[in-house]
């Protein structure tokens, strides 16, 4: 990691306002730490160090984001230059123009908090050389259109609906990602029509001013709503400040054997020893992480392309012994080639918590003290499995399925947004939330309520990671659910259910059932003696 130079402000978060390069070739200093850095740039470059396929990338520290301006271009412009440098592009070239991801990074993990952008540096000046460098003309105006909305979105808080209504009306009931170029041209031009008129200006088309506002709009997303709740809720300082991380970008929508993917080195929600992972081909990080978008397992990318997968699972073992626990890691493959984009350690259930540490201790990755700390405050109580079980004489009859982002049982009245939930819980009520997607603002609501069913969103979505942190009961994905706002109602199958109504979430099991079911709570006690041996060790 090669320091970049970069004016030298005055103020007590002096030393956090640097500005430094991620590159293998520029190694950690000792003056670096994750509190200056944020562990997203931080823990890039130290796969960077391990020689793990990481795009290069820079990174304004954590004190830039105590200023309430933005951060002026020349604190930054000497770093991106020495990024053009090493990808041989360059911002706002016609000819050769090189696209960034800006992206948020807290010194402590807030998965989905703050926001992240894409393909910045893309204008209608640069599509054409974009188009000639890669020969892809759906990439660049997939990749287009994206920016457009997202930028949209992040930069001009234009509400997202009307950038998912262009689509919507385009496509009909089409996936997305079978739209062609010409498709797409088309849907860019709806967008730069809509963001226009909602923003109340054009579309900027200067590359530099681009990524000047993103960055400025990631710092300031450190104040927003679901950013302080999230940190109200878990008892973290709202001082930290993020920093932010410009990296050069690599494509999971390039069609073929490109895509995007989120997993994790052990099952977050069990604690098995297997990788946990979600993917998506022809498709962006986004995609997977907005819970916007329903992903699937592994299992396809292990078919079509197993050196791909391979590669994957040696990663994940090395992200697993450098950095000494289960690992949550973020993934794109572009043509067949695999990049990581981040790695953290992974959210997980009390459950998973107790088996992970106890394998990590007896594989000899982490020794005793380690162990007994991740543990110290698991018993009883905490590992308590509830599970559904049928009444004397019941039959138990789903109404549907879903995959599972986070096991054990919930039950509780249907609430379909926030207001709702906050008057059910303060009347006493459990609630369960029901939601089309599996997004980050629904915090609030999802700390009021037991679980969270949604019709799209993956296993491995933000929010996903969030309800597992909180202890609730996730379902996402649900294909055969149906949410009638108006009427305050949801469809499974050929049953509907009214807001107020009893719903229960088998996250074991990922199934649905109407009404109240019955549960029964087990305590898992070979993990328990597990424990005990570790810790009568403890006192040997």
């Amino acid at each position: 990691m090669k320091k970049v130079p970069a004016p030298s402000p005055s103020g007590a978060a002096e030393t956090r306002r640097t500005v430094r390069l991620i590159h293998a070739d520029h190694p950690l200093t000792a003056t670096a730490g994750p509190q200056e850095l944020g562990f997203k740039a931080w823990n890039l470059a130290r796969m960077a160090a391990l020689g793990l396929p990481v795009p290069p990338a820079f990174v304004l520290g954590t004190g830039w984001c105590a200023q309430s301006a933005a951060v002026e271009r020349e604190c930054w412009l000497p770093a991106l230059v020495e990024l053009e440098r090493l990808t041989r592009l360059r911002l706002g070239d016609v000819r050769h123009p090189l696209l960034l991801s800006v992206r948020s990074g807290a010194p402590v993990s807030m998965p989905g908090m703050m926001d992240t952008l894409l393909n910045i540096g893309l204008t209608a000046a640069t599509l054409p050389g974009f188009i000639r460098i890669g020969g892809q003309p759906r990439l660049a105006w997939d990749a287009y259109r994206r920016l457009i909305s997202g930028f949209g979105e992040v930069v001009a808080g234009v509400d997202a609906g009307h950038f998912e209504a262009d689509l919507d009306n385009l496509r009909g009931d089409a996936d997305e990602r079978s739209l062609d170029f010409a498709d797409l041209r088309t849907l860019a031009a709806r967008h730069l029509e809509t963001y226009r008129r909602e923003a109340g200006e054009a579309f900027p088309q200067d590359a530099h001013a681009q990524l000047e506002m993103a960055i400025a709009a990631v710092f300031a997303s450190w104040n927003a709503p679901r950013a302080r709740t999230y940190r109200e809720l878990h008892g973290l300082p709202h001082d930290l400040g993020t920093a932010v991380t410009v990296q050069a970008m690599v494509f999971g929508n390039a069609g073929g054997l490109s895509g995007a993917g989120v997993g994790f080195t052990r099952d977050p929600s069990s604690g098995e020893a297997k990788p946990w992972v979600d993917f998506l081909f022809n498709a962006q990080g986004e995609d997977v992480v907005s819970g916007r978008r329903s992903a699937l397992g592994h299992e396809e990318l292990a078919a079509v392309a197993p050196h791909v997968w391979e590669a994957l699972l040696q990663a994940a073992d090395r992200l697993e012994r450098a950095f000494g626990d289960m690992q949550d890691f973020e993934f794109t493959v572009q043509d067949g080639r695999l990049y990581l984009l981040q790695t953290r350690e992974g959210k997980r259930t009390p459950l998973a918590a107790a088996r992970i540490a106890l394998d990590l201790y007896e594989e000899g990755r982490i020794d005793a003290r380690t162990a007994r700390e991740r543990t110290a405050g698991l018993d009883a109580q905490s590992l308590t499995q509830r599970r559904i079980t049928a009444a004397d004489g019941a039959v138990l009859v789903p109404l549907a399925h879903a995959p599972s982002a986070a096991s054990g049982v919930a039950c509780g009245e249907i609430a379909l947004d926030e207001a709702r939930a906050r008057e059910r819980t303060r009347a006493g009520a459990a609630v369960v939330l029901v939601r089309n997607d599996a997004e980050t603002r629904d915090i609030a609501a999802l700390d009021l309520a037991e679980g969270l069913l949604t019709r799209r969103g993956a296993r491995t979505s933000h929010a996903a990671v969030v309800a597992r942190q909180l202890g609730k009961v996730c379902l996402v994905g649900c294909d055969g659910l149906q949410i009638d706002e108006a009427a305050r109602t949801i469809r499974l199958g050929d049953t509907t259910l009214r807001e107020g109504d009893l719903l229960t979430l088998d996250g074991n099991t990922g199934t649905l059932y109407a009404g109240r079911a019955q549960v029964v709570e087990t305590v898992p006690e070979a993990l328990m003696e597990r424990l005990r041996a570790l810790r009568t060790a403890e006192r040997a």
